[in-house]
């Protein structure tokens, strides 16, 4: 296995000999522009199922495991793909990848919406998923083919991290506003004309991109990371429904454990891998990876739990619960526009390190609130705020250093490494911090509240809307002061994860590193 210190040379060799030498891309702006577009479109429809959800479970009456269904189909096929999609995109070609993904992608929204029974939406969202796993790594291949230039290449990166979180955040407030006047088809119908267009300006003005030619396609190993990646996605989000009591995702986490280990010790020995995990020996990608695995976790679980305590503690609708999140993605753009300034200007190590600090202090600013008073839109907006301006430098300046210590030839992986990142990191909040919130929810529930109450906050609040009067009301006010009480040292737990990150970040990565800059 190559050193460290051999593969920080590479990265330093790489940038003198290859960016001099080539001519920047005359289209480059423009290939930002579709693929920016493209990665909207994905990043939107990761978040606009929840708000579309209530009227298509109306309409279409799917039963509580169709319903399960419903929602995880997509990010499972998702996450089971991103590592084949990565190694066949490298192989086959990025553009036509991509091109192809979005025909799946339009077909499967155009199913989805003309669906007249639950199960055809479940394939129709399983189909989606892998449109997504075909575009997602694309994406960011195709960014480090057409930006040579390294400070270019920053920007590029830093606009691609803020179309991917802000499309997040953005899709619930889209998805309410169609929803209410159209129903929930239109949340689906919304992608069809948007995936046409970028097929037709991308086969146009995308120029086609692939690594260099390898040995035979090694089908045992995308067996292996299929299942491996399936049981592991669907493990983290079966531990988030049914506790630590429940065995099954005890095993399917047992399954994804003895999987992967399996492929990535064959991916080791073989000479033409899937997926090049000697990647990981460098410190800069490795650490750019955790930060955005454990950034991801606090992200997806504070996004999670304050659009609940939104809707059920404070009696927002789904869209004025969007509203009230934007701090979030508006400050995350923002700060990911500034990010690859502060990275020309300053190590990287320090610029990193401050701003997951600061997504901790945020984590931990409601709890403070709470505790010296009570806590309100006010003192959540600002932690949101906080939160996204962390995120967005964190996230961009950790997506630039694990693309700038990754080889041309591997960037495929690279970016499906990134991908697994950020959904499995958010799948993993939800799971992990979610329950936590939950188990403390009912601890701080008095003994005579009904059972029906004591399984979530959401059956609190359908129970009260039950009881007229006074009783609901107050059994409402009582589950909304338990919900808060089981949430602020949820996100101070979740604190930790960002302040992990931040003393790897300063330890281990080094100060020389400059990914922004080019060696001439």
């Amino acid at each position: 296995m190559p050193s460290y210190e051999t593969l920080l040379s590479h990265m330093k060799t790489e940038s003198v000999t290859r960016t001099p030498a080539v001519t920047p891309d005359p289209r480059r702006w423009i290939v930002l522009a579709i693929l920016a577009g493209s990665l909207l479109l994905i990043a939107m429809d990761t978040t606009i199922l929840n708000v579309a959800f209530p009227s298509l479970v109306a309409d279409l009456q799917p039963g509580s495991v169709q319903q399960l269904w419903i929602i995880d189909a997509y990010a499972l096929a998702l996450s089971g793909l991103l590592v084949t999609a990565g190694a066949l995109g490298d192989r086959w070609g990025r553009k036509r990848l991509l091109l192809i993904g979005f025909a799946v992608f339009a077909a499967a929204s155009l199913a989805a919406a003309f669906a007249t029974a639950a199960w055809q939406v479940v394939a129709a969202r399983a189909l989606l998923g892998v449109g997504g796993a075909a575009i997602m790594p694309s994406t960011l291949s195709l960014l480090r083919a057409v930006f040579t230039d390294a400070r270019e290449r920053a920007l590029a990166y830093a606009i691609w991290a803020a179309v991917f979180g802000g499309g997040m955040a953005l899709g619930p407030v889209v998805g309410g506003l169609l929803v209410e006047r159209n129903g929930w088809q239109s949340a689906f119908l919304l992608n069809i004309p948007v995936a046409l267009a970028v097929i037709g300006f991308g086969w146009w003005l995308l120029p086609e991109s692939r690594g260099p030619a390898r040995g035979r396609w090694d089908w045992l190993g995308v067996g292996q990371s299929v299942v491996g990646m399936l049981a592991l996605a669907g493990g983290i989000k079966q531990l988030g429904k049914s506790g630590v009591g429940d065995p099954l995702p005890w095993l399917l986490l047992t399954l994804a454990a003895i999987t992967l280990t399996v492929f990535v010790r064959r991916q080791l020995r073989i000479a033409h891998p899937l997926l090049q995990v000697r990647l990981f020996a460098s410190r800069p990608f490795s650490i750019a990876a955790s930060t955005l695995f454990l950034s991801m976790i606090a992200m997806g679980a504070v996004l999670f739990l304050t659009t609940q305590w939104f809707q059920y503690a404070q009696g927002y609708t789904p869209l004025e619960a969007g509203i009230r999140l934007l701090p979030a993605p508006l400050a995350l753009v923002a700060a990911s526009m500034v990010a690859p300034t502060l990275m020309h200007r300053f190590a990287i190590r320090h610029i990193l390190g401050l701003a997951l600090l600061l997504m901790a202090g945020a984590l931990a600013l409601p709890w403070i609130v709470d505790h010296t008073g009570t806590l309100g839109y006010p003192g959540v907006a600002l932690s949101l705020a906080m939160l996204g301006t962390g995120a967005g430098v964190a996230t961009t300046v950790a997506s630039v250093t694990l693309m700038a210590a990754t080889p041309t030839r591997d960037v495929g992986g690279a970016a499906a490494i990134e991908e697994t990142c950020y959904e499995l990191g958010a799948a993993m909040g939800v799971a992990i911090l979610g329950s936590l919130a939950a188990a403390l929810y009912r601890t701080n529930l008095p003994a005579d509240v009904t059972a029906a109450a004591r399984d979530s906050v959401g059956e609190a609040a359908h129970a009260a809307t039950a009881l007229t009067g006074p009783a609901g009301t107050a059994l409402l006010d009582t589950a909304a002061k338990a919900f808060t009480a089981g949430m602020t040292p949820t996100f101070l737990i979740a604190a930790t994860l960002p302040a992990a990150a931040a003393a790897l970040a300063w330890t281990q990565i080094p100060k020389n590193l400059r990914p922004t800059e080019n060696t001439h």
